[in-house]
This record gives C-alpha cells, sequence and structure tokens, in this order.
C-alpha cells in the first residue's frame, strides 16, 4: 500500500532500521537517530543497486515520487541512474569550479606580480564591486554577451561610462585565458563593439605656458608645508616621470655620484626598466634632503609610516593649497609641460623626448630601444630642461611658443 505523507511524518525511529514501502521499489528508510531517508532499490545489468532519493521532509513525499519516476525513465532507456546521479554531480562541481569568479581570480593570480600594486587592487576591487555580484558564480562558458551586457550596463548606468570599458576589456582578459586553458570556446566581449557609449575624451591639466611655468616653480620653491613634499614639489618637474614613479621612488635606486635614477621594470607602467638622467639641480634638492630621509627605503616616504611613500595626494593637495586648481595643474601635468615646451621650445628631437618619457619608442627597424639608449643626449636634454626651468623661475624672458 502506497505511503500517505502522514504516516512518513508519524514514522517513529526505532532501535534498529526499517523500511516503510511507497511502491515501484522506492521506500522511507527510518533510522535509530530519527533521520528518514527515500530508497530507490533497482536492478541493473543484474545487479540490486540502490539510489538516493533525498531526507524527509526537506524531500516531501511528491517530490521524492517525480525522482522515482525520472530513474524508472532512465532505467527504461538503459541507463543506470546511480551513475547519471554521479555524472551530473561531477559535472556541477566542475561548472562550479569554472565559474567567472574562480577564472577570474585565477586569472588575476597569474599575472598581477607583473603589475603594479596598485593597478591590480583597482581590478580586483573592479571585478568584486561590478562583475561577481552578477555573472561571478556563472560557469564561463555558458556566459553570453546580452548576459555580460547586462553586467557592465550597470556600471554605466551609474555614470561610470570609462569604468564600463574597462571592466568589459578585463571581462575579455579572462575569458581569453579560460579559453586558452581549455574551460571556455569564446570570447563574448567583442560582440559588444559599439553596445556602450563612448568615453569622452580628457585631457590631464597641465601648464604649458613659459610664463606661467615660472610662476608654479617659485611656489613650489616658496612652499611653507612638510620638507619632504617640498622637495617632491621641487624635483617633479626637473624629471617628469609618472606621479606613482615619484612618490615611491627608493634610495637604492638612485646614484648621486653618476647622477642618475634606475628605476626597476615592476614599478614602470611599461613594464621595462627607466634610466633618468639627473640634472645637477636635481641632484641638489637630493642631496638637500638625504640627510632627513636617506637612511629609510623611500626618499618620500609617508608623514605617518618611514615604511610606506607618501600618498597619492600629498602633491596634488599641496598645489591645491598653493591656488593651483585640477582643472589647471594634475601630478600628470609635469609631463605634458615636458613635452610640449622641449619640443617647441628648445627644439629638442621628439624621439628623445618620448624615450625620456619612457613611452615605446621604436627604432628604424621596430625594435624597442633599451633604457641607456641616447643616454648622451638625454643627459644633455635634461640639463638644458632645468637651466631653462631655472630662467623661467627667475622671471627671465621666455620665447614664446611656436604657433
Amino acid at each position: 500500500m502506497p505511503l500517505s505523507d502522514v504516516s512518513a511524518r508519524k514514522a517513529k525511529p526505532e532501535e534498529k532500521p526499517y523500511k516503510l514501502a511507497d511502491g515501484g521499489g522506492m521506500y522511507l528508510e527510518v533510522m535509530p537517530s530519527g533521520s528518514k531517508y527515500w530508497r530507490l532499490k533497482y536492478r541493473y545489468n543484474g545487479k540490486e543497486k540502490r539510489l538516493a532519493l533525498g531526507v524527509y521532509p526537506d524531500v516531501p513525499l511528491n517530490l521524492a515520487r517525480e525522482r522515482r519516476d525520472e530513474a524508472r525513465k532512465l532505467l527504461a532507456q538503459g541507463i543506470d541512474p546511480g551513475e547519471h546521479k554521479k555524472a551530473a554531480q561531477a559535472a556541477k562541481a566542475d561548472r562550479a569550479a569554472n565559474s567567472f569568479e574562480v577564472i577570474a581570480r585565477e586569472w588575476l593570480a597569474k599575472f598581477s606580480p607583473s603589475w603594479s600594486a596598485g593597478h591590480a587592487d583597482r581590478i580586483l576591487r573592479r571585478l568584486e564591486r561590478d562583475l561577481f555580484p552578477w555573472i561571478g558564480g556563472k560557469p564561463i562558458a555558458d556566459i553570453s554577451a546580452p548576459e555580460l551586457l547586462a553586467a557592465v550596463r550597470r556600471i554605466e548606468a551609474r555614470g561610470a561610462v570609462e569604468t564600463a570599458h574597462r571592466a568589459l576589456q578585463n571581462c575579455g582578459q579572462v575569458f581569453r585565458y579560460a579559453i586558452a586553458t581549455g574551460r571556455a570556446e569564446r570570447d563574448p566581449s567583442p560582440d559588444l563593439k559599439g553596445a556602450l557609449p563612448p568615453v569622452k575624451e580628457t585631457h590631464l591639466a597641465a601648464i604649458t605656458d613659459p610664463g606661467k611655468v615660472g610662476a608654479l616653480l617659485r611656489a613650489f620653491d616658496d612652499y611653507r608645508g612638510h620638507f619632504v613634499t617640498r622637495c617632491a614639489l621641487r624635483l617633479a618637474p626637473l624629471v617628469f616621470v609618472r606621479p606613482g614613479e615619484l612618490r615611491r621612488a627608493e634610495w637604492a635606486e638612485i646614484d648621486l655620484e653618476r647622477a642618475e635614477w634606475n628605476i626597476p621594470a615592476e614599478r614602470m607602467k611599461m613594464r621595462e626598466p627607466h634610466l633618468v638622467p639627473l640634472s645637477a639641480q636635481a641632484v641638489a634638492i637630493l642631496k638637500e634632503l638625504h640627510p632627513l630621509t636617506g637612511s629609510g627605503r623611500y626618499l618620500f616616504p609617508s608623514p605617518r609610516s618611514s615604511q610606506k611613500p607618501m600618498s597619492d595626494n600629498a602633491i596634488l593637495s599641496a598645489m591645491r593649497r598653493m591656488g593651483f586648481a585640477k582643472e589647471e595643474m594634475s601630478g600628470h601635468g609635469f609631463r605634458a609641460m615636458a613635452r610640449t615646451i622641449l619640443d617647441e621650445v628648445l627644439g629638442v628631437r621628439p624621439d628623445f623626448i618620448e624615450h625620456q618619457l619612457a613611452h615605446a619608442v621604436r627604432d628604424p627597424n621596430g625594435r624597442a630601444y633599451n633604457r641607456t639608449a641616447h643616454l648622451a643626449e638625454r643627459r644633455k636634454m635634461m640639463q638644458q630642461w632645468a637651466d631653462y626651468l631655472d630662467k623661467l623661475k627667475a622671471g627671465a624672458e621666455v620665447i614664446p611658443l611656436r604657433a
């Protein structure tokens, strides 16, 4: 006689396990502990087998019967329902192991050691905040272009169009890594070309008018804030490296006798070591700074801890306090200042300038120049630049920019 839900619910434990039959090979096994398990007894290839159908009452009687009927349909097709269940569970585990989040974290762990710490952190935060909540748990092979678009459009909806484009780019990198490692067959991100609005081009603020440059330099000399910050402000226009490269500068990289600053590859945007010839003015600033911070790691340590470099905003905040608005001058602005004036006023060869900016400069055969290429010419250029800045700071007559 088939079971009822009432009889299943009222079944009491005994000293030994016992069974309550329902029909079609299914029964409820009641354990001495009080636990109740749905089982299906069946024969396959002449052997008697058991299939677990669930735990009562989490799996009620009607659901257990549905699972029994599905198992019997498999038997009718010559399929062992027990092996079928194992295969389905293995496939589910495999899909979970190959989710977008799992593969994205694996990709990040593999490639982030060659990135700067800040760059790696930004990508991780972008993935965790904007992508994992929506597509992180999905098997990467099953993510379609519309699903990916829905995720990045959430970013666009809050007005972060550039972040949406960067997130889509990161997704493409993760998908291509999944393809290379055999866990996906295609990358849907190229299908979304044109699906996001374009990023409005913005230029980092920079002072490039020689007369205004002189006023900026005089303000730096007159800065009455922290001495370390004042030195960083005065050095920034002389070396025109990226802000992160400047604030993380280490004394071990500085050779005052040779007047050189050797920046290791891991701190450079292009992941190539970079050599900065130091003008006499730059060396003088470093010699002035050395008694204060030379016994530590960083040229410009944080006021809170000598084990950390100054913050991203130290130079920016100092410039704002001196009255230079963000629309007027940025931390990257020293690079645009040097590029513009060295080319248009001092007439320096553009390839010398681009090489000193650590941009990808190639020779006529398409090969990248090494870190010491045109070193003599760049030494001369850096000293010429420092001397010219001194003239601007002194208020000397300047040559106007060529049209």
